[in-house]
Formats: structure tokens, C-alpha cells, sequence
């Protein structure tokens, strides 16, 4: 089902999805809430960008009418990384903002207005995602001063359900660092990307950063994070790793202290290729739910050298090692967002097209025992 379809509902593009599984309050029943990038004007990431939102209550079968969630006016309001919280439908919504004529290079050279550059804000649902609170700012809560670019996810954050850190939000993000003044750096080299966590113990009232990936060593470039909870608790990070080292442009880590710190530095994951592009993760079930066996997934397309491939693969050992994958599609495939529908179901709604990966978002539902064995096609670009 192709959920967003880009020349629709007033936009021209729809990019940068994401998708949480909630229950309706009172009636139970499960909610998809699917949100995207609705760009009114073109497909360049700034300009007149709102978030929007379908709702799925059949497991994605069918769709709602599309809704805003946010509209900044002619600004850019865009990377949602909504977090599911509880079992009772609530749902928290971070997103950044910056004005509608500031580019990201424009932003990480120090060329756009402070009026102009990224910010970040919150909001919520009570009632499954149908409606939603106005965004409050809470740049000064999580932004250090000498930070320029900044992103929250994209992609869902999760709500920790076991260990110490027990209902704490947790959101990957990522951001830029202004560069040395006696150097000769602009501050739009890839190095001066890294990551970083958002962390909530409030049910997403306040917020603060966690762990900071330190930028500059020219050897892995954190962008564009996605975060799962592994049933012994620990918090595995995956990312991007924008033109670094890594063979296969992805990284990841770990976290003991529910991601305030990291174990290590990011290091390459070796057993994923992926062009550069946003990642998806999700961990099948909680140690809360007896499943110490079951797998964690990631999604991305595998296409080494082009947004193509959309796969989805498993792994029985919280990250350390990956299968090859599922293949859903040979076609054109971008950014991406995994859920649970049920026992036997995963969904994953992600950017896809004939001729570019952005033609429409699109929503595929697959089952879990198709992860068990590897279903991987030829490299027909070689």
C-alpha cells in the first residue's frame, strides 16, 4: 500500500518516513500512525516542509486521510522520530526546524541566521496519534552552543521496558560541530558530522543528551542514528556513517547505562552494505516478553552503490553479527521505518519509486519466518 504518494494532498514530495504501533485508548485496538515530510514545493530537503500523518487500524491494510501534524509556515519542519510511551496511546514527536531558505551546507558553514538554524521541538498525542499538541521548543535542552546542523532520528525512538533505566525515551540524533578557527575546515566537511542520544525520564516532558560521539577523527562520520532496546537490556545504536571509512557506510555501538554513555566508540559494521542513506532498527520482542531469543532487525536497501534493494536483515546477537537479508524489492528504495503489527508480523514503510526512490512511501507488511533464511539476488550493476 503506498501510503504517501508524492504529487498528492497539495506536496510535491514526500520523504523521510517513520511509524509507530500504539493502542487506541479505550477500544484497544492496535493503531499504526505513519508520518512523513510533506514538501510543497519540491523535493530539496529545505523549504516550505510540514509533518503529516495517516493513521492505519487494520494493520495497514488501509489508510486514514492525510492530517498535519506540524505546519512552520514557509520554514522547514521535518525529521520526525515519534517514540511510542505505554500501553494507553500516547505518543511523544520530536522534530527540527530551520527557515525555509537555509540549506544544510548554508547551516554547517555558519552562513545562516541563528533565527534560521536547526532547532528542535516536541509534541505529543493522547489519543493514538488522531490529534496533537502544538511543538514546544527544546533547543536549549538539547543543543550545545557550538553545534550547527542538527537532527533528530529520523525514525522511531523506543521507551525502555526493562532494566534500571525502565521507562526512559530514548531518540538517536545527530548533529555538526563548528570547526576550529585556526584551521582551514568551512564546517560542510563530512568529519564534522557525529551522533549523539536524546534521553527523556519523564514520559517526554524534559529532555537531555546522552552520549556524544566526538567529531573530527576523520575516521567514521555518525549521521542519521536509529536506536533498539536488546532484551538484556542494553541499547544498540546504528547509523550512517556519511562518507567515512566504513566499508559498508554503516556503524554502530552499544550502551550499558541506557544511552547516556557509549561502551565504545562507534566502530564499522562490517557485515552491512548499504549505500549512504538512514537505517531502520527493531527489536522483535522484549526481555519482558520471555524472547531473549528472538532477533533484532535492521532495514536499509543493500544496493552497494545506489538507494536500491530495500532489505531487511536479522541478527541473533544484539548487533555483533548480520545475516545477508530479506530482499522485499529490487526496485529504487531510500529511507525507511520498521513496526510490529503482530506475532507473526513486521511492517516496514519506506521510500521507494521506478525511476528515483522518491516517487511514493510506501507501506509492506512481511513475516517474521521469512528473516530465517536469506533471500539475496545478484548485483545486476556489476
Amino acid at each position: 500500500m503506498d501510503v504517501f504518494v508524492s504529487g498528492q494532498d497539495g506536496y510535491d514530495t514526500f520523504r523521510i518516513p517513520a511509524v509507530v504501533a500504539v493502542r487506541e485508548p479505550g477500544a484497544g485496538r492496535q493503531v499504526l500512525v505513519a508520518f512523513a515530510e510533506g514538501r510543497r514545493l519540491g523535493k530539496a530537503d529545505h523549504g516550505d516542509v510540514d509533518v503529516v500523518r495517516r493513521l492505519s487500524y487494520d494493520g495497514g491494510c488501509t489508510w486514514s486521510e492525510l492530517r498535519p501534524v506540524a505546519d512552520s509556515g514557509q520554514d522547514t519542519l521535518g525529521n520526525p522520530a515519534p517514540v511510542a510511551v505505554g500501553d494507553g496511546g500516547r505518543v511523544v514527536l520530536l522534530t527540527t526546524r530551520n527557515g525555509g531558505d537555509a540549506t544544510e551546507s548554508a547551516i554547517m558553514t555558519g552562513q545562516a541566521a541563528p533565527e534560521d538554524g536547526r532547532r528542535v521541538f516536541a509534541q505529543s498525542s493522547a489519543d493514538a496519534g488522531a490529534t496533537w499538541s502544538a511543538p514546544r521548543e527544546i533547543t536549549g535542552q538539547v543543543k550545545r552552543a557550538d553545534w550547527r546542523w542538527y537532527a533528530t532520528g529520523p525514525g522511531h525512538g523506543v521507551e525502555l521496558t526493562t532494566g534500571p533505566d525502565a521507562g526512559r525515551l530514548v531518540v538517536g540524533a545527530n548533529h555538526s560541530v563548528a570547526p576550529a578557527d585556526d584551521g582551514t575546515d568551512t564546517g560542510a566537511e563530512p568529519r564534522h558530522y557525529a551522533g549523539h542520544s536524546l534521553l527523556s525520564d519523564d514520559g517526554g516532558q524534559t529532555w537531555r543528551i546522552g552520549y556524544v560521539d566526538a567529531a573530527g577523527d576523520g575516521t567514521h562520520h555518525v549521521n542519521e542514528t536509529a536506536v533498539a532496546q536488546l532484551p538484556d537490556g542494553t541499547v544498540y545504536f546504528n547509523a550512517r556513517d556519511q562518507k567515512g571509512s566504513a566499508p559498508g557506510n554503516r556503524v554502530h555501538a552499544w550502551s550499558r547505562d541506557g544511552g547516556a554513555t557509549l561502551d565504545a566508540p562507534f566502530e564499522a559494521a562490517t557485515d552491512i552494505t548499504a549505500p549512504p542513506v538512514q537505517g531502520s532498527l527493531l527489536q522483535v520482542a522484549g526481555a519482558d516478553k520471555g524472547t531473549a531469543d528472538a532477533p533484532l532487525l535492521m532495514a536499509a536497501p543493500a544496493a552497494p552503490r545506489d538507494r536500491a534493494w530495500m532489505t531487511v536483515r536479522a541478527s541473533a546477537d544484539g548487533g555483533a553479527t548480520w545475516s545477508t537479508g530479506y530482499r522485499l524489492s529490487d526496485a529504487k528504495a531510500g529511507y525507511c521505518d520498521l513496526v510490529r503489527i503482530d506475532a507473526e508480523h513486521i511492517g516496514i514503510l519506506y521510500e521507494t519509486g521506478t525511476t528515483t526512490p522518491y516517487e511514493a512511501i510506501r507501506f509492506t507488511p512481511f513475516p517474521v519466518a521469512a528473516l530465517t533464511t536469506d533471500r539475496e539476488h545478484p548485483d545486476p550493476t556489476r
